[in-house]
């Protein structure tokens, strides 16, 4: 079983920058796809962007194209989300995922990831 730490969340000015953190234990991630989602209050949680387990192949929703870039350091075990022009919209807790067998089609289905994190809080002030 995979257990997934996040970190780096915090309060954030509008156009500031915050690289979060998905540390992985009790097994090497190295063969799976990671995902970063978030939920807002009162929203359903939703997809952000995802990594193939070689890290060749990512995938993002198209609110935060071109502003956030996912990776993986798979010798750490550990993915990151590097967030950049952030918006008050951007606000929510952000939480990363993991699956052994994704197929490619199912990425940003958060039913199909089989392990979560505890989530970190992501707060953008206007």
């Amino acid at each position: 079983q995979v257990q997934l730490i996040e970190s780096g969340g915090g309060l954030m000015r509008h156009g500031g920058s915050l690289r979060l953190s998905c540390a992985a234990s009790r097994r090497t991630i190295s063969t799976y796809t990671m995902g970063w989602f978030r939920q807002a209050p009162g929203k359903e949680r939703e997809f952000v962007a995802a990594i193939s387990s070689s890290g060749g192949s990512t995938y993002y929703t198209d609110s935060v194209k071109g502003r956030f870039t996912i990776s993986r350091d798979n010798a750490k075990n550990t993915v990151y989300l590097q967030m950049n022009s952030l918006k008050p919209e951007d606000t929510a807790v952000y939480y990363c995922a993991a699956d052994q067998h994704l197929s490619e089609s199912y990425y940003s289905d958060r039913y199909e990831y089989d392990y979560w994190g505890q989530g970190t809080q992501v707060t953008v002030s206007s």
